[in-house]
Parts: structure tokens; C-alpha cells; sequence
């Protein structure tokens, strides 16, 4: 049976001792992705560099555990404002331009009291 690896990325880290994401053989399952700027944790203030963050996260986790963004299967999103589809789907093509190839999605309202206006968590199954 494969073991369990931790895969963590440069500059994001969760507060808690916890990875980034975690893969045994295949499988891969994030814990959840913010949109912190690179080496800090501050969030920009609008959802679009929130977004850029998240996104170029979410890209780098999947390449650091020996894949791409291609293996990815399903991506939760949560949105303090779910009526700003528009702007997630833009980032959403950018990353998934092939409309044959896209993995699953659900987004769903993000609450709390959090200054995160985006967070997400993906599974991918590599080769």
C-alpha cells in the first residue's frame, strides 16, 4: 500500500500543522486554498486577486505533488458572495479552457466571519 505523503507549497502554509494537500498513490485531497498573496498572509481586498491567488495555488499544489492542473477531478469554491460567478468563471476558463476536459465544480456560500471573499479545496487522481 503507497504511504501517505504531505505536500506543501512555497509560500502558503497553514496556521495549524497541516499541509497544503495530501496524496497516497494516486489520490491527492486539499485542505483548504485562500487567496494570500505568496509569502504573507494577507489577502488582497478585491475577489479578483483573491482569485489570481487561489488559482495559481491551486496550480503550484498540483505540480508539487507530481502532477498538473490536468488531474484535477473536482474543485469545492466557496464564495462570501456566490452572486460573483462571473468573475470566478473568468479564472475558471483561464485555468480549464478545454470545455471537454473541465473537472467537476460545486460552489456553494462561503460564511463566517473571515476577510476571505474565496477559498476552494480540489481532489485530483494522477495517471
Amino acid at each position: 500500500m503507497a504511504k501517505r505523503k504531505s505536500i506543501n507549497i512555497t509560500g502558503f502554509r497553514h496556521q495549524n500543522p497541516i499541509p497544503n494537500a495530501t496524496r497516497i498513490g494516486n489520490l491527492l485531497m486539499s485542505g483548504i486554498v485562500l487567496g494570500f498573496d505568496p509569502g504573507t498572509r494577507n489577502l488582497p481586498a478585491d475577489l479578483d486577486g483573491q482569485l489570481t491567488n487561489v488559482f495559481a495555488h491551486v496550480k503550484e499544489i498540483a505540480e508539487t505533488a507530481g502532477g498538473s492542473t490536468d488531474d484535477i477531478i473536482k474543485i469545492t469554491v466557496w464564495l462570501k458572495d456566490p452572486s460573483n460567478r462571473e468573475l470566478l468563471n473568468k479564472h475558471w476558463l483561464r485555468m480549464f479552457p478545454d470545455e471537454t476536459a473541465r473537472p467537476s465544480r460545486h460552489t456553494q456560500p462561503l460564511t463566517g466571519d473571515t476577510k476571505a471573499l474565496v477559498q476552494c479545496d480540489i481532489v485530483a487522481v494522477f495517471g
